[in-house]
């Protein structure tokens, strides 16, 4: 049966003795595989999306044609989800680099605090030392002049004039740097860190920053570097200018940017603001600019002037009484002139530094940059034309009487007497602020 099924397929000869010559020759066979009919059914093709969307737009029920609106308008190149994460993205971003420069806030905050204790202490030991080593040889030369002659009065000659002479190099070198006034800049220089540092973490806690944010706060501390650097060589103020000048510390180009952010909430109308608002913000200005910030001009000149005077007359007068220790042994005159000298020197040291001179010029140059600054944030608001765009004029209103010590009617009536001046001439008899 085997047989009969390999040779209908071909395999096998049909004959006996043609399977004996099979050994040399050779067998050609072929499978004849038999074809299957074709399937009764087709597998549709998967559409594209483009016309998967057009077909759910033309839908047909019971012979109506319905269009679903929602699928006309999709844009496969930009969504409102994708332009949420690229909001999100951009968020996260500028809030990362804000923590990062919360940072770098936080560590000037600390440089400028123990650098500000470091140049106190050198302001107290330099004062003591010094008017420790002038008193001393004013006593050597006085006791030199009593005593007698020869050695004993050749030593106390010489070590009265080398006392006499690094008491003068030191206050030459004390009255340049001025450590009372480095110590008020760098305790000044803290406490702005510390203020811009709670404006950061105030911009953190409400959320959305921006790009504009990063680079309003990123230009803040360069300000704040430049008006109080912390090295002596190459980056330290000027310690006898040509004249008073406030202080200043924030960027000249954006004395006021104030933005509607979109996490606050948006005024509607007159955004606080009113016609008598405005008349009273710029009365206040009067005031300030007129009455405080001259006031605090007069009094920095003043105190420029006598630092100026002590900073000259203390090296001078020991360099006199080195002169006249020298000369002790060829006349009553030069124990007169070593003494006298040394004591006025004294005398000039400590009430220039013991009396913090520098610093009291310092603080007038701190408290002139605050009037200034006061003064450019008002007038920059009301300069802005757009009243969604300035900040709330009620909100303003409180932040200014803050600022001056007084309360809110305080100020008004302050606004009150600057326009009773303005038209009638009357004179104000106080200051716009009542904290200094």
């Amino acid at each position: 049966m085997a047989s009969l099924q390999a040779s209908a397929l071909g395999l096998l000869p049909t004959s006996t003795s043609s399977s004996s010559c099979c050994s040399s020759r050779k067998i050609n066979a072929a499978i004849h595989v038999p074809k299957l009919p074709k399937a009764p059914f087709s597998v549709p093709k998967i559409p594209t999306t483009r016309k998967l969307i057009d077909e759910l737009n033309n839908i047909r029920v019971d012979g109506l044609t319905s269009t679903i609106p929602v699928l006309q308008n999709i844009n496969f190149t930009t969504t409102p989800f994708v332009d949420d994460i690229k909001a999100q993205n951009s968020i996260a971003f500028a809030t990362t680099q804000l923590y990062s420069l919360l940072e770098a806030v936080a560590d000037r905050v600390e440089m400028h605090a123990n650098i500000g204790k470091q140049r106190d202490n050198w302001n107290t030991l330099f004062l003591n030392s010094i008017n420790m080593i002038t008193l001393t040889a004013a006593t050597m030369a006085g006791v030199s002049a009593i005593g007698g002659a020869g050695m004993p009065l050749l030593a106390l000659k010489l070590s009265s004039t080398l006392l006499y002479s690094a008491a003068t190099g030191m206050l030459l070198v004390m009255n340049k740097i001025q450590p009372s006034q480095l110590a008020e800049e760098q305790r000044n220089a803290t406490r702005l860190f510390k203020q811009l540092q709670s404006q950061i973490e105030t911009m953190l806690a409400l959320g959305a920053t921006t790009k504009e944010d990063v680079k309003d706060v990123m230009e803040r501390v360069l300000a704040l570097d430049r008006a109080y650097p912390l090295p002596l060589l190459g980056a330290m103020l000027d310690k006898f200018p040509a004249k008073f000048e406030p202080a200043t510390w924030w960027p000249s180009h954006q004395v006021l940017r104030k933005k509607t952010k979109s996490h606050e909430r948006k005024q509607r109308g007159n955004n606080g603001w009113s016609e008598e608002l405005e008349v009273e913000m710029r009365d206040i200005v009067e005031v300030v600019k007129r009455k405080d910030g001259k006031d605090y001009e007069r009094l920095g000149n003043l105190v420029l002037k006598i630092n100026k005077i002590l900073s000259i007359s203390g090296p001078l007068l020991t360099g006199i009484a080195a002169v006249g220790s020298a000369c002790v042994g060829n006349g009553s005159w030069a124990a007169i002139v070593a003494v006298a000298a040394g004591a006025l020197a004294t005398t000039a040291n400590a009430f220039q530094h013991g009396g913090q001179v520098g610093m009291v010029f310092e603080m007038y140059r701190n408290n002139g940059g605050f009037f200034q600054l006061l003064q450019e944030t008002i007038e920059a608001t009301l300069d802005e034309g757009d009243l969604e765009k300035r900040e709330n004029g009620e909100l303003l209103e409180m932040k200014v009487a803050s600022q001056l010590g007084r309360s809110l009617s305080q100020l008004r009536e302050l606004a009150r007497k600057s326009a009773s001046y303005r038209l009638d001439g009357t004179a104000i008899d106080e200051f716009a602020s009542k904290l200094f």
